[in-house]
């Protein structure tokens, strides 16, 4: 019942925010006069360019064919990087506030697993346990639907393109493949993310902050499909955030304010 709740959320968000605006996480950049914060932030609050953003990415997921002694799922750790641009918006959004406004963020990413599976059976024609490695390609489209200042709130949707290999171990040096695919996972999830506020004296206190990811992933096509194999379920990420646009951005207002100082 609580992961049908879970899965909910996307949709309840969707419906509740309808075609309200979208928020790129950068501060703006502050001045002493008023006059100057404008001048400064001109170019923040109302970006002409897309901006590059990317980040590391570590999930648990927890798939269908990995359960402990008590047939519950475990979570498995999943590594990755996302690279993409955030596309600016187009239209002021009153439900925006503070920060360079972004419609939404697009990109690819690459995920990679390595897992020994004790489950011997698991594979057609084996009953050995078996070490799968799975390398992972995406895209994604990740939507802003709400911002608060420091605060936002997307929605990631993601489709990849996966490569499995299945060894049987026999061996340090001697390793056997029994078994290698391709699938197509679809994720869909909710994101929020917080950053840290911006001190004059501690500038890149706000290239940081926390971020919790959670959804659920579908398999498009099995790799294997005549084995209980089965990458299909939640997925949840917790930890520490690094906003590489806050820095990139932090970088463009030093230079102009050098810039500025030299000529005066």
């Amino acid at each position: 019942m609580r992961l049908r709740w879970i899965l909910s959320l996307p949709f309840i968000l969707w419906f509740y925010t309808g075609t309200i605006a979208w928020a790129q996480p950068e501060a703006s950049i502050e001045a002493k006069t008023r006059k100057t914060l404008h001048s400064d932030t001109a170019s923040s609050s109302s970006p002409k360019s897309l901006t590059f953003t990317a980040s590391t990415d570590q999930r648990f997921f927890f798939f269908g064919d990995t359960r402990n002694d008590n047939d519950r799922r475990v979570p498995v750790s999943v590594y990755g990087v996302r690279a993409g641009f955030l596309f600016p918006s187009q239209h002021e959004r009153p439900n925006l506030r503070g920060g360079r406004l972004a419609s939404f963020k697009a990109g690819a990413g690459f995920y990679f697993i390595n897992q020994h599976l004790d489950e011997p059976g698991l594979l057609p024609n084996t009953s050995e346990s078996v070490t799968r490695h799975l390398r992972i390609a995406t895209v994604y489209y990740e939507r802003y639907l709400l911002r608060r200042k420091a605060f936002e709130v997307s929605m990631p949707i993601e489709l990849g393109y996966g490569h499995s290999r299945y060894e049987r171990d026999e061996g340090q040096s001697n390793k056997h493949e029994v078994a290698r695919g391709v699938f197509l996972p679809l994720g869909v999830g909710v994101s929020a993310a917080y950053q840290f506020p911006t001190v004059r004296w501690l500038r890149p206190l706000h290239w940081f902050g926390l971020n919790m990811l959670t959804g659920y992933r579908f398999i498009l096509k099995k790799d294997i499909p005549d084995s209980q194999i089965n990458y299909s379920g939640f997925y949840i990420s917790v930890g520490p955030s690094f906003f590489l646009e806050n820095l990139t951005a932090d970088i463009k207002y030093w230079r102009q304010k050098r810039k500025r100082n030299k000529l005066n």
